[in-house]
């Protein structure tokens, strides 16, 4: 699916009216089946970025085109089917700490299914070698039947992207796909989302704070700070000069410093996240 802004602006729902946007007259386009990588300082308006494109957050201006459609003109039934073609994975994904993973999992297709086959799904699993094999791209086959709330941070974050290899979409939105995840386990799972997207098709659109990953694995790189465009170019034209002006004054950022996602205090705990319901 194409994706177009066109002068985009948007702000927090909680922002007060005299606030600067998160987002500022951002123009950007994204190529049917492209893979895009967005970096940039905290604050930069990455996460914001995502949910635009995800019809999560309304613009205060400036328009948004996915696959040739104004999706904010739409009837609110058809953007809510619009929406089921577009994968959000949020840096923290939203999974009920006492839900087994495979639920987890097979949640990712919950936008093609009708409200009788969703709530039995949620009681009875159906089609377990997909959820299987979809585990196992992540190297979590053997937490199938496990709890979430048993899982740790890292395991958590890749059951999450293992739930995108399920969904019916065409577009995937993912944000920090590596925070709580090793060097080793980083490499494997953007390999594997890299690999899939390219195997179906899949606009994928992932913001990143480990800027070596993004520059190595993605063809075309989105710098953002302030809200506002600071490059878009191929990785292999990025410079050391590009990134020491995005990064001014968050150098420790550049570096890799960031502090990774914290286990929960309490494993039985749901971590609150903001969700948005179709």
């Amino acid at each position: 699916m194409k994706l177009e802004l066109l002068g985009v602006s948007a702000r927090h729902p909680a922002s007060k009216p005299n606030t600067a946007p998160a987002l500022k007259a951002l123009n950007l386009h994204f190529a049917a089946g492209e893979q895009v990588a967005v970096i940039g300082p905290s604050g930069a308006g990455k996460t914001t970025l995502l949910q635009v494109l995800a019809c999560a957050l309304p613009l205060t201006s400036g328009q948004l085109i996915l696959g040739g459609i104004s999706p904010w003109a739409l009837p609110r039934s058809a953007l809510q089917r619009l929406r089921g073609r577009l994968f959000l994975a949020p840096q923290v994904p939203p999974l009920p700490p006492r839900q087994r993973v495979v639920t987890a999992v097979l949640a990712g297709r919950l936008p093609a299914m009708g409200l009788m086959a969703s709530l039995r799904s949620l009681f009875y699993p159906t089609d377990l070698p997909s959820a299987h094999d979809a585990l196992n791209r992540f190297d979590l086959a053997d937490k199938l039947f496990e709890r979430v709330d048993r899982l740790s941070g890292g395991e958590r974050q890749r059951v999450g992207l293992a739930r995108a290899l399920l969904a019916p979409a065409q577009v995937w939105l993912i944000d920090e796909p590596l925070s709580a995840l090793d060097p080793t386990r980083a490499k494997q799972a953007i390999g594997t989302l890299l690999a899939s997207a390219q195997e179906r098709g899949i606009t994928l659109v992932a913001t990143l704070h480990q800027v070596d990953m993004a520059l190595a694995h993605f063809p075309r790189i989105i710098g953002l700070r302030d809200g506002a465009l600071a490059f878009d170019l191929p990785a292999a034209q990025v410079t050391p000069q590009h990134l020491a002006q995005l990064y001014a004054q968050f150098e420790h950022e550049l570096r890799g410093d960031m502090p990774a996602v914290p286990e929960p205090s309490n494993a039985s705990q749901p971590v609150p996240v903001v969700m948005h319901c179709r």
